[in-house]
């Protein structure tokens, strides 16, 4: 027999974490924020300048699914306890069982939306472009490096993510050599960042007759898509852009057109290739994105590091935490 006490117990502590979030998130201050968004676009000049435009519709978006995701939670919490006390006053057996589903669900909702607020880092909230290299280990590593794409693959559609593939060079004999890729959805690069990184696998072998274990190694680099970012000015004098046709052993991955384009900062010796589109101006455009994100961790890598040596060095009371990392994963792909 389900317990109704209980669950209005449950709904109340639910309540209770819902206020807390409400403060966490503070829902009026980002109510006041979308209402000065929103007289903006009433100007007379708002449309004029379309980049200051899209950067505010984009801000508006984000912040009324905030509010609309906080205050749906809310008017469905306080139907549930109405629900709670009526069944209380009188049964009904259908409507408990539906009831107590309900409570669970929307649990599971407050978790998410707990979730969510935890990724506030200044670029949690963008997309996240994904470069994926194989390390030592030949074909092994190449295999493996394909395998983790597929993973990524595979969570962003369970996820509800757009997988945008922006460069692919296959493996000699299988696998890949490298892969760029856009992951597009509200806080990809917040879930996404701590896969940087390098990933090490240990298996048997399928490319090894004998049946002998192999460790392969590779790296994955998570950095945020930059639209616009004020700060960062890139000389054009810095840039070399080639123009060239896609390379591979052909199939989805070949465009058949010199649309595809290499930019290389020279002072950093950054190169990044783009040749997903058809078209060599999108191309450009996406590839300048990519560079503008690898220069911009540069820049508050080279940031933090300043901010210590002025801090100076601490002396570190207990274990020492290794600079890098290596995730040891024991994996099903199909």
């Amino acid at each position: 027999m389900l317990d109704l006490e209980e669950n209005k117990r449950d709904l109340l502590q639910i309540q209770n974490s819902l206020a807390d979030l409400e403060n966490t998130l503070h829902i009026s201050d980002l109510k006041q924020e979308l209402t000065e968004l929103e007289k903006q676009t009433l100007q007379e000049n708002f449309w004029e300048d379309s980049e200051r435009s899209s950067v505010i519709f984009s801000k508006m978006n984000m912040l009324q699914k905030k509010v609309k995701n906080y205050e749906t939670l809310k008017t469905e919490l306080e139907n549930l306890l109405e629900l709670n006390e009526l069944l209380l006053l009188e049964k009904d057996e259908l409507l408990e069982k539906d009831l107590v589903v309900s409570t669970q669900k929307i649990q599971q909702k407050l978790e998410n939306m707990e979730v969510q607020t935890l990724l506030s880092g200044k670029y949690d909230s963008n997309n996240a472009i994904l470069t994926i290299h194989p390390g030592a280990g030949g074909t092994e590593s190449q295999d493996w490096a394909e395998m983790l794409y597929r993973m990524y693959s595979r969570w962003a559609t369970n996820n509800q993510y757009t997988l945008k593939e922006l460069d692919y060079l296959d493996g000699e004999e299988a696998g890949l050599k490298s892969v760029t890729f856009l992951v597009s959805g509200e806080n990809a690069y917040g879930y996404l960042k701590s896969e940087n990184g390098v990933h090490r696998l240990v298996r048997i072998s399928p490319f090894d007759s004998g049946g002998r274990r192999h460790t392969s190694f590779a790296s994955v680099e998570v950095l945020p898509e930059i639209e616009n970012e004020t700060e960062l000015e890139i000389n054009p004098d810095d840039l070399r852009i080639d123009v060239f046709r896609s390379s591979g052993a052909g199939g989805q991955h070949i465009n058949k057109t010199s649309s595809a384009i290499r930019i290389v900062h020279i002072p950093t010796n950054i190169v990044v290739t783009c040749q997903s589109e058809r078209s060599q101006f999108q191309n450009r455009d996406t590839a300048m994105r990519m560079l503008k994100s690898k220069l911009l961790a540069i820049k508050e890598k080279e940031e933090r590091e300043k901010m210590a040596n002025i801090k100076g060095t601490e002396m570190e009371n207990g274990f020492r935490k290794s600079d890098s990392f290596l995730c040891i994963l024991s994996l099903h792909v199909s």
